[in-house]
């Protein structure tokens, strides 16, 4: 029954279990809950690791960069930031010659909060239980899927 029941999976091209983006969905809420324990200590959500990572690499950066950087919309962004600079970590400056952009700097605090971060990914890899060049093998096939997505005809 079980062979049976793969093979009509196998046969419809609309079955769930085929879809690419349920997998990608799917595995990114589980990559998230599986990072929160780990980022818990350090007073950060999965998205605002995602800002702190993207401003320990540069710093400071526009919010427009940074959106950029992490694919999301300067919109979405802005909350992430704004509870970044009450924690302490980053700060807010619209820059000197163009209001209307807004620069986000670490602070000394959120550089120091480096260190402590800095066990996250080893950590992560230890809790996946999936060899460092699975890993990256699988972060540079999502990089290529990524680039697809984004070169594909927009209706």
């Amino acid at each position: 029954m079980e062979q049976e029941q793969e093979q009509q999976i196998a046969d419809d091209p609309l079955a769930l279990e085929r879809q690419v983006c349920f997998a990608l969905a799917a595995a990114s809420r589980s990559i998230v809950n599986a990072y929160r324990p780990v980022l818990q200590p350090l007073g950060l959500s999965h998205p605002q690791y995602l800002v702190m990572l993207a401003l320990w690499g540069s710093s400071p950066l526009s919010l427009r960069t940074l959106s950029e950087m992490l694919r999301l919309e300067p919109a979405t962004a802005s909350p992430l930031v704004k509870r970044l600079e009450a924690a302490g970590l980053v700060s807010r400056t619209r820059r000197p010659g163009d209001e209307r952009t807004l620069d986000i700097a670490l602070t000394e605090e959120g550089r120091l909060l480096r260190e402590k971060a800095s066990a996250v990914p080893g950590t992560m890899v230890e809790r996946l239980g999936l060899e460092l060049d699975e890993l990256e093998q699988l972060r540079s096939l999502m990089g290529r899927l990524m680039d697809a997505a984004d070169r594909s005809p927009k209706a």
